[in-house]
């Protein structure tokens, strides 16, 4: 049986790290004394310790609260994430919110120092993706209350559950720190991921941290992803949260994640809730969004639309029902609102999800195709009265959580609109009135197209190129390295790294864009002198023609 936690005992709110040659050593240092936390810098071991060594330190950074441990396997250490500034951004439920603003790895690799060269090359790679990860945006956390599932399913928790420490509550889907906690209690993690057995009485360091989205939601009071705020309504003031929780099932950055895995999960599956309370009582709402749910690809090829690629289709409607199945289980009735294209690479996608949900519809699951493209253009959003005309019906039997003064239960939510559309951005967040920094925000934010917001599209459209070709790919593998979706295993050879020469030595996606960008200058100034000499028509063909060949041409 799992221990329980005492309703008087509290989380280490403030820690300090005690840094020696051998060993970490984290203290409590809030009003309560409690043991201390090492952790070996030679093997990664822990222990739990009554006093702080009498030995002189190498620092003493001041931290908060512990993330997690996470171990790279082909090497015998492993590397401690902490927090090192938590930031108090509102409340949910009348509990604090922290976000994440800086975070910090301390590796424990003394061990290596005897190991092969090309072991020490693999680890400085590894390492360097664990750079990628002290900048992941939108991390937040509470000391008090358990924000990884929606207000519904946390007041459909037993007694029995709540008292329980925070992550071992938590809703593993979006429980972001899942697997580094698993690796740093000595557990095996497989997926899906599976809570942890301690064998270490660790539950007032670990605390469940989730990702939101800052594009998954709309920014009322800046630039955070997690909003709080008041409202009046006459007389009544109404206290709103609005907040995304991100899935770590198939968790990944734009066109390197598409599609799902075998086992249903989606890239840029998020579920997003508002939460409303006022005069005691609480309401809460949930709609969902995720990728297209059957396995399809889009390289990345330097092209800024990529072909899309169905892998496996006999497999969809197999993978369709593991979604489907699983979104029932946990929300009720699904209405799945497809807003992709019905032409072109799109219609390919579209026509075969339409096919594969003739498997899955029944009287839980409706499907829904609404062309965005066709029916809206790029300005007549107005025409998404359409859409809401269809599925009024199942929105009005969808209903909403509400609690009364006293927490009982007034209503629930029996169902949930699922949306889709290629990234699960754009389209999804005008349909669902959420995001900014997506493009038509300005649609979003005001309710009209607007020439900035047009001209900030631009820019959002030229960033979204650059992230997706020479920045998202080293992302993603740090992504997979901290969920657990790719394990370095100390079985497998270790390969010397091949010398590459001439051309290919040299060859890199800065180096490609370069090009692409002076070939498309020179075409312009070619043409700029067409008038004066048709010669410049022959040279603007040419290196148009060659800048277009070097965007097709695989990376």
């Amino acid at each position: 049986m799992m221990k329980k936690t005492d309703p008087s005992q509290k989380f280490y709110t403030r820690m300090r790290l005690w840094e020696f040659l051998d060993q970490y050593v984290i203290e409590a240092t809030d009003d309560f004394t409690g043991s201390c936390w090492t952790i070996s810098r030679v093997d990664g071991s822990m222990n739990l310790i009554d006093d702080i060594p009498q030995c002189s330190t190498i620092r003493v950074p001041k931290i908060w609260t512990i993330i997690g441990v996470i171990g790279i396997l082909i090497l015998t250490g492993s590397y401690l994430i902490v927090i090192t500034e938590p930031e108090c951004v509102g409340s949910s439920l009348g509990h604090p919110i922290f976000k994440v603003s800086s975070l910090k790895v301390f590796p424990c690799d003394h061990s290596l120092k005897n190991s092969p060269l090309e072991q020490k090359k693999m680890e400085a790679e590894f390492s360097g993706l664990l750079g990628v990860a002290e900048k992941t945006p939108g991390l937040y956390f509470s000391y008090n209350v358990n924000i990884t599932p929606s207000a519904q399913r946390l007041h459909n928790l037993g007694d029995e559950s709540k008292l329980l420490p925070l992550w071992r509550q938590a809703d593993p889907r979006f429980f972001w720190n899942n697997y580094m906690s698993e690796v740093g209690l000595g557990n095996k993690p497989t997926r899906p991921h599976k809570p942890p057995d301690p064998t270490l009485p660790l539950d007032p360091y670990l605390l469940p941290v989730i990702q939101i989205l800052i594009s998954l939601l709309l920014h009322l009071n800046g630039p955070s992803a997690f909003q709080n705020f008041q409202a009046a309504i006459g007389k009544d003031i109404i206290d709103v949260t609005l907040i995304t929780r991100r899935c770590i099932g198939r968790t990944g950055t734009r066109m390197w994640r598409r599609g799902a895995d075998s086992d249903g999960f989606v890239a840029n599956f998020v579920e997003s809730e508002q939460i409303m309370q006022f005069s005691g009582h609480t309401a809460s709402f949930v709609q969902i969004r995720g990728s297209i749910p059957f396995l399809w690809e889009q390289i990345v090829d330097l092209t800024y639309k990529p072909k899309f690629e169905i892998v496996k289709a006999e497999e969809a409607a197999e993978v369709d029902g593991r979604h489907f199945f699983d979104l029932r289980k946990k929300n009720g009735n699904v209405l799945a609102v497809d807003l992709v294209n019905k032409h072109g690479g799109e219609g390919r996608l579209s026509e075969k999800f339409s096919s594969s949900m003739q498997h899955v519809v029944s009287d839980n699951v409706r499907y829904l195709h609404f062309d965005f493209h066709h029916i809206c253009g790029h300005v007549h959003f107005e025409r998404l009265s359409m859409l809401y005309d269809q599925i009024e019906d199942f929105l009005v039997k969808n209903r909403y959580l509400l609690l009364n003064e006293k927490s009982e239960r007034v209503e629930e939510q029996l169902r949930v609109v699922r949306t889709n559309c290629i990234d699960c951005l754009d389209r999804t967040n005008v349909t669902q009135y959420s995001g900014t920094p997506a493009l038509k925000g300005d649609f979003v934010r005001c309710g009209q197209r607007t020439v900035q917001g047009i001209l900030k599209d631009g820019c959002n459209a030229l960033v979204r190129y650059y992230l997706n070709n020479f920045v998202d790919g080293t992302k993603q593998d740090a992504i997979d390295l901290l969920q657990g979706h790719y394990i370095v295993s100390v079985t497998r050879d270790i390969a010397p790294t091949s010398q590459k020469g001439g051309l290919e030595a040299v060859a890199s996606f800065p180096l490609a864009l370069s090009l692409v960008l002076l070939g498309f200058f020179l075409t312009v100034l070619s043409l700029s002198q067409v008038r004066y000499d048709l010669r410049h028509l022959f040279f603007s063909t040419l290196w148009a023609s060659m800048s277009v060949a070097m965007c097709k041409s695989p990376r």
